[in-house]
């Protein structure tokens, strides 16, 4: 598969990443085959591999979607998409909202998903809607352990519009025990989340390689393999779309996304 595209908006840029690391349905006894190389135009930062440190733009989610899940994220069709939280209520005060957590949802190394990982999630994050939500946020309690709640100092209309999406990341959610274990630099070498998904490996400038998670709640990806490839050149990034080295190619603009639309 060839993805042919020219420098596309930030709102067309998340639109492409989300279909791309979607999972689609697929039969039940079928399992994920084959590879997708995606080639990038910037090099992939290990910053990335973690939701708290979310710079707030656009092209972090490549790998995010990939790795990870939220209590609720973008997906076609629902700006909101519940995942890992299958509803949510706002109080009529405005001054809580509610997450029911989905059950039996595991991470990638097979820790179970609960409110206590919602709770640290969010006490770590440090990306780029920290001191907003930080400032307006009083308390995030754990009702039990598929619930939590948080607690604003004033009423937030718009909670939801800075947690659960691109602006901060803020709501996509990692084990616990697992980073508290490894360590904050550990985490970004070897990434656990509960995304489609899993971390295989990664060659600073080169590319990030990671497989199809089998126990992915929502459904199965249907490709086994991608392989993010960093790509500076926009002219290498033709040439590789050309030869069939990447079946995806992000950024391509000017005369080179003419010859584009003339092949």
């Amino acid at each position: 598969m060839r993805v042919r595209r020219s420098s596309p908006p930030p709102a067309l840029l998340l639109a492409l990443t989300v279909a791309v690391l979607s999972p689609v349905a697929t039969p039940a006894a079928a399992a994920p085959e084959g590879q997708l190389t995606i080639a990038v135009h910037v090099s992939l930062a290990p910053t990335w591999f973690d939701p708290a440190e979310t710079p707030g733009v656009i092209t972090p989610f490549l790998t995010l979607y990939a790795l990870h899940d939220a209590l609720a994220k973008p997906m076609p069709g629902n700006a909101w998409a519940p995942s890992l939280a299958e509803s949510w209520t706002a109080s009529k005060d405005g001054l809580t909202y509610e997450f029911v957590l989905r059950k039996g949802v595991k991470f990638h190394n097979g820790d179970p998903l609960g409110a206590e990982d919602v709770k640290f999630s969010f006490e770590r994050y440090k990306g780029a809607g920290a001191s907003t939500l930080k400032a307006r946020v009083a308390a995030v309690e754990i009702v039990d352990p598929l619930r939590v709640r948080f607690r604003f100092k004033q009423p937030w209309p718009d909670f939801m519009t800075f947690y659960a999406t691109p602006a901060t990341g803020a709501a996509w959610i990692v084990p616990k025990k697992y980073t508290e274990r490894v360590g904050e630099e550990g985490f970004k070498k070897a990434p656990v989340g509960a995304g489609p998904y899993r971390f295989v490996s990664f060659n600073p400038g080169v590319e990030l390689v990671v497989e199809a998670y089998e126990g992915f709640w929502r459904k199965t990806p249907a490709v086994k393999r991608l392989v993010f490839r960093s790509v500076p050149d926009e002219s290498t990034r033709l040439a590789m779309l050309k030869r069939a080295e990447a079946d995806i190619a992000y950024s391509i603009r000017g005369p080179n996304a003419e010859e584009v639309k003339r092949t």
